[in-house]
């Protein structure tokens, strides 16, 4: 299978909604709101890195990145995620080709880093780790982690972008 990973653009739209839509419809730790959260990243101009993964033309995986804070006041990190695949095409690479050209082109572009709240087990092979002091609220710490393109990293609180806590279908 050719996997060919790109840069979103706007004729990829409705297929991205599906995709992630698809993705996560038998996630048990989705509230199912992910592909609202891709639109309302959009919309709000919060997409710093948006790609696809493709095979033979169609859309079969997505990856967002967009901005996010620290109460610290520490600049240039951001949050990984969604991170959709097809159901059909998940355990074939597309998601790990879609994390590492993210993760290269947000240390490409100066980033400090990256966080994301998700499996241990997945995205420890990529190199987040859980960072003490690093917090994200209200979510058990073994499963909020992050990793640094300088090296160090902040403390504090981070906050996701507002899309991710108003999305309305």
């Amino acid at each position: 299978m050719d996997i060919q990973i790109r840069s979103e653009s706007p004729a990829d739209i409705e297929q991205i909604h599906g995709v992630t839509e698809q993705a996560f419809a038998n996630a048990p730790h989705s509230d199912h709101t992910e592909q609202h959260i891709v639109d309302a990243l959009r919309r709000s101009e919060a997409l710093t890195i948006s790609q696809v993964a493709e095979v033979d033309g169609e859309v079969i995986g997505h990856v967002a990145i967009s901005p996010v804070s620290i109460s610290s006041g520490a600049i240039g990190w951001f949050g990984l995620g969604p991170i959709s695949v097809l159901p059909e095409f998940q355990g074939q690479g597309a998601g790990s080709r879609l994390m590492k050209s993210a993760l290269a082109e947000l240390a490409a572009m100066g980033a400090a880093g990256c966080v994301v709240l998700g499996d241990p087990g997945y995205y420890g092979r990529f190199g987040f780790r859980v960072v003490d002091g690093l917090v994200f609220p209200d979510v058990p710490a073994e499963y909020f982690q992050a990793v640094s393109f300088g090296g160090s990293f902040p403390q504090g609180d981070v906050a996701y972008h507002k899309a991710f806590f108003s999305t309305q279908g």
